[in-house]
């Protein structure tokens, strides 16, 4: 969006309901009454409903379902997360393209949203399903403090943000809990999934990528056959259309104040939080480790103890030793 459309846009959220002329348009903004027009233009173009009359001026009547950086910022509580946004209106990858902005120098906070992806990825290199217009990808550049032995509870303290925000939405009458590390559950069906990506300067990060998928508004039924039965949405759950422009506002600011506890107090100051919506304690679970290349190389059954101040997945084993599971697959038993 120009700074001129952005202008005639912000000049008509202010206004409300009551109608600006082009004649004061152009004066308020210093621009002929020709530009106000071709701005409103390209504004209506972007999906935005301008109502206007010869003579009676201007009024947004409505604005479209998009995450335009201007809509998500225009009532954005964060003091530095989502203050700087790349929309895209379809890329192969968020976390692509934010880490190639990273690598150029973004700064810590800057988002970057798609409408849609056509590769989205999830972790372990599973694909992330990513249709249009629906749901919210996204994702943030950090640059944090932080020594890489950390670096893996940055996913935990994301998935209580998350988790935190997915529950107000679809409320007590639904179960919302995560799946360690990086799934969001909602009874019982995958409705989000975190993916984090570093780099590193010796033994500290120099920054990483969280990106974060939310399925919104897609219905079950367009989900592909290989994600119906374990996946879902917002409005799967509820029956209830989600506004992805607050949806988005509010994920980013508990995102944010989240990720500032993190950097003061580490895993344990959310620690409690987490462990309210982590429900795979004292169930019998199977956990295909991994190896230095992402391959599986080990398999640990037995009954979660819950999670370790690292973030590590404690498991007690038949023999009663407790076993601590860095990076795997987890599956319950019952």
């Amino acid at each position: 969006m120009s700074d001129g459309a952005a202008r005639i846009l912000e000049a008509l959220r202010r206004a409300g309901p009551r109608p600006l002329s082009g004649k004061a348009l152009s004066e308020s903004l210093g621009v002929s009454r020709a530009q106000v027009w071709k701005h409103v233009e390209a504004l209506r173009a972007k999906g935005y409903r301008i109502e206007g009359e010869r003579g009676g001026g201007y009024r947004l009547a409505g604005i479209p379902d998009r995450l335009y950086p201007a809509e998500i910022q225009a009532c954005l509580s964060t003091h530095w997360l989502a203050r700087e946004i790349r929309h895209l209106d379809s890329t192969d990858s968020t976390n692509r393209v934010a880490l190639e902005w990273a690598r150029a120098g973004a700064p810590h906070g800057a988002t970057v949203i798609a409408e849609g992806q056509t590769a989205g990825r999830g972790r372990l290199g599973r694909f992330f399903f990513s249709p249009p217009y629906s749901n919210l990808y996204s994702s943030n550049v950090l640059r944090p403090s932080l020594a890489l032995a950390d670096a893996p509870t940055v996913i935990l303290a994301a998935a209580v943000a998350v988790a935190e925000v997915v529950a107000e939405r679809v409320g007590a009458d639904h179960e919302v809990e995560i799946k360690w590390p990086n799934d969001v559950l909602i009874d019982g069906l995958k409705t989000s999934g975190i993916l984090m990506e570093l780099a590193a300067e010796a033994s500290r990060v120099a920054f990483l990528v969280l990106g974060i998928g939310v399925n919104l508004n897609i219905e079950r039924e367009a989900f592909p056959d290989d994600f119906r039965s374990s996946a879902t949405s917002l409005r799967s759950a509820t029956g209830r259309v989600v506004d992805r422009i607050s949806f988005a506002r509010r994920l980013y600011h508990e995102l944010e104040q989240a990720l500032d506890a993190f950097e003061k107090g580490g895993f344990q100051a959310l620690r409690p939080r987490f462990e309210q919506r982590f429900h795979m304690t004292g169930r019998a679970v199977r956990v295909h480790e991994l190896g230095p290349r992402g391959d599986p190389a080990l398999e640990t059954a037995g009954t979660c103890r819950g999670i370790d101040v690292d973030g590590a997945l404690l498991i007690e084993g038949r023999d009663g030793a407790l076993a601590r599971v860095l990076a795997g697959d987890v599956t319950v038993v019952r």
